[in-house]
């Protein structure tokens, strides 16, 4: 009982996980493995659908999102059930380079959306603006 309260609770409740659940077999493991792929594949392809705004880099932005998220699925896949260093090692980087390039397109995707009202206005009032066939100012007399 004493070397219980020693334990940290998160180490032991690993411990009791690691205990109460059986190892899976390397086809269940493959299994799991390609379901949450699969799913992530799913989910990236669904927020890859979008309706064009009509800004090209608004659009790249809100595909580039989903696609990176789906990237950090599928590598948290690979560290959860596979064994090659090298491949784990490159999920890892996947995980974190990706991240960090969301996190960029979010604040681009919140730069430009902040921007788009303004010139959809001005492109707006621009089309409402009878224009003259001559660039040169018209005096009157």
């Amino acid at each position: 009982n004493m070397i219980l309260r020693k334990i940290a609770p998160a180490a032991l409740a690993t411990l009791l996980l690691t205990i109460s659940i059986p190892a899976a077999s390397p086809a269940d493991e493959h299994s799991r493995f390609m379901a949450e792929n699969e799913a992530a594949m799913t989910r990236m392809m669904d927020g890859m659908n979008i309706k064009p705004s009509g800004d090209v880099d608004r659009d790249f932005a809100a595909m580039m999102i989903p696609h990176h998220e789906g990237a950090i699925a599928m590598a948290r896949a690979e560290l959860l059930y596979g064994k090659d260093p090298v491949l784990r090692r490159l999920a890892q980087g996947i995980i974190v380079e990706q991240g960090q390039e969301i996190a960029v397109m979010r604040r681009a995707l919140a730069e430009v959306t902040m921007r788009a009202p303004v010139s959809r206005a001005v492109s707006w009032w621009a089309s409402m603006t009878p224009r003259t066939k001559s660039t040169s100012p018209v005096r009157s007399q």
